[in-house]
């Protein structure tokens, strides 16, 4: 079977941006990306029915099956969804979700403490960004459903904290890639005696997206700012339409199930408390076993290089489960209430995984179309150097946003990087490194294709299509933002011209967004 790269052609951008239109036009996601699936399979084989039928089949069995093995990464993930959704609705039989429901009122007093609980606990749980949405939203949902919080703007809470804390913080599982990345980079250009963990560090305050889109979180949780799609959503949950009911229920939608009388607190925490232990400690010795393999000594960022993530989420939630079961097994829960929370905590999990599925199936589609490479040749060219910066942050959103992968992103886009600061002006790479990393965020956050935005919906049980549609403006703002802070930094060579140049755009941005949730028409109250 022949294949055809369209490494150079403008073609490769079809199959993603024509699942992505008829995704936001449709709010059918699996149809919209199946259709993207077949389009590109059909311009890889140059459209043979027989090879595209050929060429489809091997794509999907490798979703379990690939070079001779079993995907283990597929496995795990999708393993830790299904047990994931059976410890959640477990803590729900157990009545202990309802308990922290009651608990969580007499202390949290309004939507705006919610909130802010809601994003402290996300950027607290930085090990990784699947972790991250998932868990947390577990641990807020019964707590921003009390106060009439929409599912959106759960979503939106999670999604704006998982990635750009990740992607700031060097242990965990994203800022171990970069790291090593990056220190991949800086030795092939002959940079042997830079400390790889302290030039991350410094990367961190060029990274103008991850820190003002959590800067505007954190204003829109303080202040209300409901703007476009998402103050509809806000509106209806005051109705107590917490998602639009005539779509069906969205994934992880645990309705229906029973909930005992005798639920506690302790029902809560105590399983998310070891799920949390659990993963960090399979991370960690799943790294450090893979530095013994290589002869190397035990570092715990060394680790997180090494770790396998898939696993360790895996095997995290397997001992989570095995406490919660415990837990309600001791509580005194009915087998069959039981018997129940297991079957539909794990079949509550399929929509979200089908869409994974679909979301990896096109991803790999995408990737041997060489989409990303075709974004990136567009980098190339006289350019001038001042806005080398502002176009990365660019290319890499729009390469993050078609092909729904940030860490792919990473991959194509900062070697391109760091060889384009290599030939301009050295001095300027870490600020164009960051500009890429940014970018790549940034279009994670905006892109329905994306493992990322997919699981953000997943952990706060909202629909995929109003979570993208929701969290697009405040997304946008940003990027705007942070589009003139790297013009600044490139055109002055000053992180801190930049800086201060996103700070001054920000506020503005602020006092704008404050009179309009404002209005009249609008309600701003907490």
């Amino acid at each position: 079977m022949t294949i055809i790269s369209y490494a150079d052609s403008a073609l490769s951008l079809l199959p993603p941006v024509v699942a992505i239109v008829l995704a936001m036009l449709t709010r059918r996601v699996l149809l919209s990306l199946g259709v993207g699936i077949v389009l590109g399979a059909l311009l890889l084989t140059d459209f043979s029915a027989t090879q595209s039928a050929q060429y489809l089949g091997e794509k999907v069995s490798a979703l379990v099956w690939d070079d001779g093995a079993f995907n283990s990464w597929n496995l795990y993930i999708l393993g830790f969804l299904v047990l994931l959704g059976m410890i959640t609705a477990l803590i729900t039989v157990s009545g202990s979700a309802r308990a922290f429901a009651d608990w969580a009122r007499t202390r949290i007093r309004n939507k705006r403490d919610a909130k802010l609980l809601t994003m402290f606990l996300g950027c607290v749980v930085f090990i990784d960004d699947y972790f991250n949405s998932l868990v947390v939203g577990s641990v807020a949902r019964p707590l921003t459903d009390r106060y009439y919080i929409s599912r959106s703007k759960l979503a939106y809470l999670l999604d704006s904290t998982a990635a750009p804390i990740c992607v700031i913080s060097p242990v965990s599982s994203w800022g171990a890639y970069i790291i090593a990345l990056i220190g991949g980079i800086l030795t092939a250009h002959g940079f042997t005696d830079t400390g790889h963990l302290s030039v991350f560090v410094e990367m961190i305050p060029m990274n103008f997206y991850a820190i003002f889109a959590l800067l505007l979180l954190l204003c829109v949780a303080l202040m209300g700012l409901d703007i476009g799609p998402m103050r509809q959503h806000e509106l209806n949950a005051q109705k107590g339409d917490l998602y639009d009911k005539s779509k069906g229920l969205p994934p992880g939608a645990n309705s229906g199930l029973p909930e005992a009388d005798t639920g506690k607190v302790m029902g809560l925490f105590l399983p998310i408390v070891v799920l949390v232990f659990a993963t960090f400690y399979f991370m960690v010795s799943s790294g450090a076993d893979a530095l013994v393999a290589k002869g190397q000594e035990f570092s715990l960022i060394g680790a997180f290089e090494n770790t396998d993530v898939g696993s360790s989420l895996f095997f995290g939630a397997l001992i989570g489960l095995v406490v919660t079961l415990g837990l309600v097994i001791y509580q005194g829960v009915a087998k069959s209430m039981i018997g129940k929370g297991l079957f539909e905590g794990a079949k509550s999990m399929l929509p979200a995984i089908y869409i994974l599925l679909f979301a990896w199936t096109i991803a790999g589609v995408i990737g041997q179309l060489e989409t990303g490479k075709y974004m990136a040749s567009l980098a190339t060219g006289n350019i001038p150097f001042a806005m080398l910066p502002a176009v990365l942050f660019i290319l890499a959103g729009l390469t993050a946003f078609s092909t729904g992968t940030s860490w792919g992103t990473f991959g194509i886009m900062l070697p391109i990087a760091a060889d384009m600061a290599m030939g301009s002006h050295m001095g300027m790479m870490l600020p164009m490194l960051a500009a890429v990393l940014a970018g790549a965020v940034f279009g994670d956050h905006c892109s329905p294709i994306s493992d990322t935005t997919i699981l953000s919906s997943t952990g706060a049980n909202c629909h995929h299509i109003d979570h993208v549609m929701t969290q697009l403006p405040y997304a946008l703002i940003v990027a705007g933002i942070s589009l003139v802070g790297y013009l600044v930094l490139g055109f002055t060579e000053s992180v801190t011209a930049g800086l201060i140049a996103c700070s001054v755009l920000f506020v503005i941005s602020i006092i704008l967004l404050r009179i309009k949730a404002c209005s009249p028409d609008a309600q701003c109250k907490q």
